[in-house]
């Protein structure tokens, strides 16, 4: 039986962490580690998971000074032992059969990475993907160029490093960028191309818990992280997967797009208009790339013309477009399938 080691990055995550835990602890699969490690926490939650070491034997904890997400996975790695690596962040929570089943689908596949769905988990309900696959799907097999695809693309596999099953040999060299937010980003695409067989189980296992206080809803210039990370990606991709450069572009483009929007609509935090304007450059210097890339994408394409004419008039055509949604002249985009809770998580 192999063994799965569980990394576990923890900060100031107190009113959550226990859940996290003991939906870890409490697998069905009987061979795992489990790594937590304290990534200097203001609260107790060091307290908590050295009382959790002291009754389970599977936990190892690691305290070390604040370095961020990026830096506690890393120091988390420096300890696994298993076979597979599994990363759940301390807010999130998992199935108590996850761990069984992805070792099962792995080992029946050959699988190098085995990708769970999941749940975006609020306080009262639940939202499941269910625009390209229903819960009751077969097992998706991807070779490596149709995972590499699928990666740059963000839709059917997420750039998340949690939510997967890796084998520890796979991953074991390859850190995370510290100091950057979206730091899956920048290290995805190296694992994935290292990748034979990928295989994604449609059964939602992994709760991703959706707070307003995370990173995710104060938007910063730090989000901006996100198009460096493209960026760098997009180099790798000309190097390597030179046939999906347009699919890259045309990913980098939408992102300029949303955070320049969401730059006017946080004006205090850009007040000298510098990162609008970094944005802007950067469209306007690859403007024929992406127009070569977004032909066959009606909607970049219309946005990449109105932004280049300004960027207020693509502003203007969203709020139309929102308009006319709201009063049903367009149709809705496809939504997300909602499963209401009797309980409060």
């Amino acid at each position: 039986m192999p063994k799965v080691s569980v990394v576990v990055p923890i900060y100031k995550v107190q009113k959550y962490i226990r859940r996290c835990i003991d939906s870890i602890v409490e697998q069905t699969f009987p061979n795992v580690e489990i790594i937590l490690v304290n990534d200097g926490s203001p609260d107790n939650c060091g307290q908590i998971i050295d009382e959790y070491a002291k009754k389970d034997h599977r936990i190892k904890v690691v305290h070390k000074e604040n370095g961020g997400l990026s830096d506690a996975r890393n120091k988390g790695m420096e300890y696994v032992t298993g076979e597979y690596t599994l990363f759940v962040d301390s807010d999130d929570w998992i199935e108590r059969n996850m761990i069984e089943e992805l070792v099962k689908i792995s080992l029946d596949n050959q699988a190098d990475v085995v990708q769970s769905s999941f749940y975006y988990a609020y306080h009262d309900y639940l939202l499941y993907d269910n625009r390209y696959f229903s819960k009751n799907h077969p097992n998706k097999l991807l070779n490596n160029h149709e995972l590499m695809y699928e990666l740059i693309c963000n839709e059917k596999v997420k750039n998340f490093a949690w939510g997967k099953l890796y084998k520890t040999n796979l991953i074991k060299d390859l850190q995370f960028k510290k100091g950057v937010l979206f730091e899956d980003v920048f290290w995805s695409h190296l694992v994935m191309q290292r990748v034979h067989t990928y295989v994604i189980t449609h059964i939602p296992m992994y709760y991703y818990f959706q707070r307003s206080e995370s990173i995710v809803f104060n938007y910063s210039l730090r989000n901006l992280d996100i198009i460096e990370g493209l960026k760098e990606r997009h180099k790798f991709v000309e190097q390597y997967y030179p046939n999906l450069i347009n699919e890259s572009f045309k990913v980098i483009l939408s992102n300029c797009l949303i955070h320049y929007n969401l730059l006017l609509l946080n004006r205090g935090i850009d007040k000298d208009g510098n990162s609008k304007k970094l944005i802007r450059s950067f469209i306007k210097l690859k403007y024929k790339e992406f127009q070569l890339a977004v032909e066959g994408n009606k909607e970049l394409k219309i946005q990449l013309q109105f932004f280049s004419v300004h960027p207020i008039i693509n502003i203007c055509f969203l709020a139309i477009r929102k308009l006319f949604r709201k009063i049903k002249l367009l149709p809705q985009p496809i939504g997300l399938e909602k499963k209401n809770l009797s309980f409060k998580v």
